[in-house]
């Protein structure tokens, strides 16, 4: 079958899932009950958009303010009043995010603390790792969770920066029927359902969530589709036993938006637009990603204090991309000073990745010597395996950012699709919380975690490995005064991947050795009143750089490696909740002084770390108008201070300040429980850089011009 056959069928079948699911809103008697209640619902006034407990601070739920961790919460309610579609419009709230190479149609990519994320190992589905190379769909998520700083005990192979979680929507105990429709400038096009409920014993419980979307990006031509679909049931066993099963299929095609690069290497691109699309030549094709999970969970109480778990989730991607790649314009590294920037041929097709993750826990409270333990005892594994090939990235000609050319495409293709990588990884941790007094416990965990990885230039021959075993510890002291509020003190150590030597090196495609770092953090938590959090932190982050250096006079390129350390030391301000009856707020606000030190390059020492601002802050504000009832009004102004581009901070980008608007209206249309909401991003249509990256080469990303978002939802 041709791939625009298969991309027709695929399309049918999310228009038909979704279909399907809104049929399935009114045939709710044949589906669960033969009859239902009449359901009255009153409505409370409380800030559903303020999550008080997560579980990405540890291996199950717990109160935010009693986790020794800075945590942020994006909860289903607050995504839908800022209609929220992908994870980059959630966390530009959070201020400790940042994009790092987030170019629209390919994978979401981001830093947290100023430490880039690793697609690999720093991103979890209901606390199992998944892999980030796709844009993680959001309509079967209740929430995101992300935690804030190294997370070795936690998740072992982990950048310093962070994870984030994304916890799955589970089976409601009433019937949930809710339709979703909406539109943006320039036509793109959504429709989504959400259905839940119990069947009649109610032992069995199910959630259906689907999508549909027609992209047309505010960048002109990349436009694309997307289709989404998933299934979630509960099984009741017994009062002591539940077993919960989830799956879900996304398929999404989009032309990508490459970024822009320094004119003569030296100076920010002049009179550019947000709008302009570099990957436009006729032969350019969408990025075409599918991507599924299965997971598995069972949980069993033993008795009053003790419970057991078993979880496992498998993942499968698979990418086809065609891009027009711009890089460079002859020896400049950057685009000549007229526009003018040399076109790549870049091709990689049938690229697959399938993890296994698996999970056991045993946790527990019991009494000794006049001390209360919450123990937990677990382990994990995860099992990767990477196939691509010889991917095609071939010099085809010269084009212009203001006066496009052209050019013809390379008659290569992408060979010897074979094994690339293999991963193994597994853990066995322990974590015993020790209630001191009654106002103080102390947090003792340890993390050993072994990793093989192999690298292969083919399916024969070996590239680079390494088979190691690591302890991660973890130690906090957690003091609560009042039940509501804590202040806490941590020192844990985190590892991740070492890079593998980027083209253009003297040890081309050498892998360096897992690379460790050690955080310290101190914070204070507090719930101010019954709707209200606000938290504080300080940290310091230490790692080794991973830097492009010229061992000697005769090399004729630098040798990547291993040298230096990069320290992060910042602090971190946020609240959440409603601050009278009719006001809600949300705040955040990182100051970081992110440097290089002990490099042997005076170019490089003591200078910025790029991409990182010194101060980053977000507010968003909800009012509820009283004179209209059910209509609410919103406001968000988000800030970032300036950025070093280059490493050796020659090279700055400005900050800048944007304001977002928004309302919703909630209403009855033809007895249907209604809301329309309506939301302008950017509305002093204000050009600035979002994403500033040395990735691949250095690249400089706009953020998003004027936009105008609108939806309807409507609860059956």
């Amino acid at each position: 079958m041709s791939n625009l056959s298969s991309s027709r069928v695929r399309y049918s079948i999310g228009r038909t899932i979704i279909a399907l699911s809104v049929a399935q809103a009114f045939a709710i008697p044949a589906f669960a009950q033969s009859a239902l209640p009449e359901v009255v619902i009153s409505a409370v006034k409380q800030d559903n958009n303020k999550a008080d407990r997560a579980s990405v601070g540890g291996f199950s739920s717990a109160p935010i303010v009693e986790t020794p961790a800075s945590i942020t919460v994006f909860t289903q309610n607050l995504m839908q009043d800022l209609q929220v579609r992908q994870t980059t419009d959630a966390l530009k709230y959070d201020a400790s995010v940042n994009d790092s190479y987030n170019a629209i149609g390919y994978a979401e990519q981001f830093s947290i603390r100023g430490f880039a994320l690793d697609n690999s190992s720093s991103y979890r589905k209901d606390g199992l790792a998944i892999p980030g190379d796709a844009s993680i769909p959001l309509e079967n998520k209740e929430r995101i969770e992300i935690l804030k700083g190294i997370a070795g005990f936690q998740a072992g192979f982990a950048t310093p920066g962070g994870v984030i979680n994304y916890v799955t929507k589970r089976p409601t105990e009433t019937p949930l029927r809710s339709v979703t429709v909406g539109a943006s400038e320039r036509g793109t096009l959504y429709g989504a359902v959400d259905l839940g409920g119990q069947f009649d014993d109610s032992r069995f419980g199910y959630r259906i969530n689907a999508a549909d979307e027609r992209l047309r990006s505010y960048v002109k031509g990349a436009d694309g589709q997307r289709q989404f679909g998933s299934l979630a049931f509960d099984w009741k066993i017994s009062p002591q036993a539940l077993l919960q099963l989830d799956m879900d299929y996304q398929h999404k095609s989009q032309l990508t938006v490459p970024g822009f690069q320094l004119f003569n290497g030296t100076d920010l691109p002049r009179n550019v637009s947000a709008d302009t699309m570099l990957n436009s030549q006729p032969w350019a094709r969408p990025v075409d990603t599918r991507d599924s999970n299965i997971g598995l969970r069972f949980e069993y109480k033993l008795n009053q204090n003790w419970k057991a778990s078993l979880a496992a989730n498998k993942h499968e991607f698979k990418r086809d991309d065609f891009t027009a790649f711009p890089y460079g314009c002859g020896e400049i590294a950057g685009y000549c000073a007229n526009g003018d920037y040399d076109v790549y041929d870049y091709q990689s097709t049938n690229e697959s990745k399938s993890p296994l993750a698996t999970q056991a826990l045993l946790q527990g409270k019991f009494l000794t010597a006049g001390l209360q333990h919450e123990l937990t005892l677990g382990f994990s594994s995860f099992e990767r395996k990477d196939r691509f090939g010889d991917y095609v990235y071939d010099y085809v000609g010269t084009s212009n950012i203001f006066h496009p050319v052209v050019v013809p495409s390379s008659s290569n293709v992408t060979q010897n699709v074979s094994l690339r990588r293999h991963e193994k990884e597994w853990s066995v941790f322990a974590q015993d919380v020790l209630s001191l007094t009654d106002n103080l416990k102390l947090h003792l965990g340890a993390r050993h975690v072994h990793i093989k990885r192999d690298q292969y230039i083919d399916a024969d021959t070996p590239e680079a490995k390494y088979d190691r075993s690591y302890l991660l510890p973890n130690v906090a002291l957690v003091f609560s005064p009042q039940k509501n509020w804590s202040v806490y003190g941590s020192y844990t150590e985190g590892l991740e991947h070492g890079g593998i030597a980027p083209f253009g090196s003297e040890n081309v495609n050498q892998l360096l050795n897992p690379n460790k770092s050690k955080q310290y953090e101190l914070g204070v938590k507090a719930d101010v009143g019954r709707d209200l959090t606000v938290t504080a932190a300080v940290f310091q982050i230490k790692k080794s750089l991973e830097i492009s250096k010229l061992l000697s006079a005769d090399d004729e390129f630098p040798t990547y490696l291993q040298a230096g350390q990069e320290k992060h030391t910042g602090l971190e301000l946020a609240a959440q909740g409603r601050i009278t009856s009719d006001l809600s707020l949300g705040a955040s606000l990182t100051a970081l002084r992110a440097r290089q030190y002990d490099t042997g390059d005076v170019t490089l020492e003591g200078k910025r770390v790029t991409n990182v601002p010194s101060l980053k802050a977000s507010v968003y504000a909800d009012y509820a108008v009283q004179q209209v009832s059910g209509l609410n009004v919103n406001a968000t102004v988000l800030y970032s201070g300036d950025k070093a581009f280059s490493p050796d901070n020659r090279v700055t980008v400005p900050g800048y300040l944007v304001v977002n608007l928004g309302a919703r209206y909630a209403t009855q249309i033809a007895g249907t429980a209604t809301t329309l909401r309506f939301n302008v991003d950017n509305v002093f249509d204000k050009f600035y850089w979002r994403d500033v990256t040395q990735s691949l080469g250095g690249y400089l990303f706009p953020g998003a011009s004027r936009l105008y978002k609108v939806s309807a939802q409507f609860d059956f």
